[in-house]
């Protein structure tokens, strides 16, 4: 089996593939050739017997999808994309890599050859929707976006099923819960802070809050989001049916509810590195997202996620911290 992953730079990305080379497997089939392809070149993944090409481009850029396309691989895992806060700060590029390169990707797709039905995997958002919300918000809401991130993964949703439709692709699109903790440099995200509140402090660091502990979000880890992916690339067009765009499973809870598992979990002392410094763009963006879900069609096709905060930061510690604490 052949693999590509777009965005596979990125954390989710290297992530996968980690999980990918471990499994050796995907549906059952040994996974024989990865091809990884982001804006900066990706690490070429350690223990592989299979064939790997490492290649730097940016799939808006003419060209640059019908060589990462090319060799015709069976998945596509499509996690290449600019994070909500840049998206939003920088209009152009935000539709550029979100909407063009994901176009340009299916367009590629498309033309490949009348034979060739990849499955396609989209890591999409569950910034598609846009408040007033519901207390719990289904798969059928409708989907209004605030933001311009949000607006550009609705659009590849409705490209996703349409090119599923017709047979391009076999496709199936994520929306993925916030993820965190997210490990290394905070990005551009504006949802990085979710992330920053719990990493910082247990790296021994000093993390900003810029929103008021009342505000609640969906969240899932690291571990969930490959989870989802690998769980993702084994359903069947039978099992989905004609709405393929669905909303993974997360855990609901407020920044306050974040601080006292990271209290339960770390101490008083960890906890007192986080220091409140309020911020109007961060807030004004966060206030337009989505706080809880009703995800009963992903449990219903088997996707599982952690059942509390606490695991999700315990998940983080022996997943990056060895299992230790600063």
């Amino acid at each position: 089996m052949h693999i590509l992953i777009t965005g596979a730079a990125g954390m989710i990305g290297r992530k996968l593939t980690e999980r990918l080379v471990k499994d050796g497997s995907l549906n059952g089939q040994p996974i024989d050739q990865l091809t990884l392809i982001d804006v900066v070149t990706p690490a070429r993944p350690a223990g592989f017997a299979g064939t790997v090409a490492t290649v730097t481009g940016d799939l808006s850029a003419a060209g640059a999808a019908a060589k990462a396309v090319a060799p015709q691989p069976d998945v596509i895992f499509h996690l290449a994309g600019v994070v909500s806060g840049e998206a939003e700060t920088d209009f152009d590029k935000g539709y550029r890599v979100n909407l063009d390169g994901s176009r340009a990707l299916l367009e590629t797709v498309r033309h490949a050859g009348d034979h060739y039905t990849p499955k396609f995997v989209f890591t999409s958002s569950i910034a598609v929707f846009g408040a007033p919300f519901p207390e719990a918000i289904p798969d059928d809401f409708h989907s209004t976006p605030l933001t311009s991130y949000g607006t550009q993964k609705a659009i590849c949703e409705l490209l996703l099923a349409d090119y599923s439709r017709r047979g391009f692709v076999e496709g199936v699109g994520i929306r993925l819960p916030t993820i965190c903790v997210r490990p290394g440099q905070p990005n551009k995200a504006a949802s990085g802070f979710f992330s920053g509140i719990i990493r910082e402090p247990l790296a021994g660091q000093e993390a900003l809050l810029p929103v008021a502990d009342s505000v609640m979000h969906w969240h899932a880890s690291p571990r969930a989001a490959v989870g989802f992916l690998v769980h993702a690339a084994g359903l069947t067009r039978e099992q989905l049916g004609n709405r393929i765009n669905l909303t993974m499973p997360g855990v609901a809870c407020t920044v306050g509810e974040q601080i006292e598992a990271l209290r339960r979990v770390a101490g008083n002392k960890v906890v007192a590195r986080i220091r409140r410094a309020p911020d109007p763009l961060v807030e004004r963006i966060v206030a337009g997202w989505p706080r809880r879900f009703d995800p009963r069609r992903a449990l219903a096709l088997g996707f599982t996620v952690e059942k509390t905060f606490d695991d999700i930061i315990r998940a983080h510690i022996e997943d990056e911290l060895g299992g230790r604490i600063s």
